[in-house]
Parts: C-alpha cells; sequence; structure tokens
C-alpha cells in the first residue's frame, strides 16, 4: 500500500508531456489525414481533456471536428492517447494555418503549435 501512495506522488509530481504525431506538416486537401496526441507523465499515460483549433494566417481561430462527424474536440476527455483524423478542405491549400493543440491534465496546462500548410 505505501509503495503505491509513493509511485501515485511521483507520477503527480512529474511534468505532463504532450507528444504530437502526424505523417509531416504537409497534409493532402480532400484526403484523411490521421494524426495522435499522447499525454504522459512519468512516462506513463495520463487522463486530459483535449481542445483543438486551426489559427489562420490573420488570427482567427476554427474549431477542429471529430472523425467526420460534426462533434468540436473542446475539452473532450481522453487517457493517454487521442487518435483522430482531419480532412483538410481545399480552400486550405497553399495557406500556412497553425493546428493549435490545448491538453489540460489536473491543473496543469499545455498548448502545441503545429505549423501546416495544406498541398494537393
Amino acid at each position: 500500500m505505501l509503495t503505491a501512495l509513493a509511485a501515485a506522488a511521483v507520477l503527480v509530481a512529474a511534468p505532463v508531456k504532450i507528444t504530437v504525431t502526424a505523417p509531416d506538416h504537409v497534409p493532402p486537401v480532400g484526403a484523411r489525414w490521421n494524426y495522435s496526441v499522447a499525454a504522459t507523465a512519468g512516462g506513463r499515460p495520463v487522463k486530459g481533456l483535449i481542445t483543438e483549433q486551426i489559427v489562420d494566417p490573420i488570427g482567427g481561430t476554427h474549431p477542429v471536428q471529430f472523425g467526420s462527424s460534426t462533434k468540436i474536440i473542446k475539452n473532450l476527455p481522453f487517457k493517454g492517447v487521442f487518435r483522430d483524423y482531419m480532412i483538410w478542405p481545399k480552400s486550405s491549400r497553399g495557406i500556412p494555418l497553425t493546428w493549435r493543440i490545448t491538453v489540460v491534465v489536473g491543473t496543469t496546462r499545455r498548448v502545441v503549435n503545429y505549423k501546416v500548410t495544406p498541398q494537393g
């Protein structure tokens, strides 16, 4: 029991790390672009809330939909790894965009800005 409590204390004290995995920074327009977002602390998966947005060159923010649904990825709960895909619209071709991923784990908030320029 004491060992489990000590391990839990170390996990809580460990910094939260967010890792984004995607094929590249040049997603194809009109096709599925698979990605994953992992949240760990002390090397172990943790529960969190994820929000995703696209930021355009003039600073406007646009929500990201979950897969092919109309559900918005905003404070969506996950544990360890969140996997999904995006289909970039033809209107985004050649425009430098920022995919902003915000993950909240407990009281810790991490933001990853992933630069993309859709092509194809």
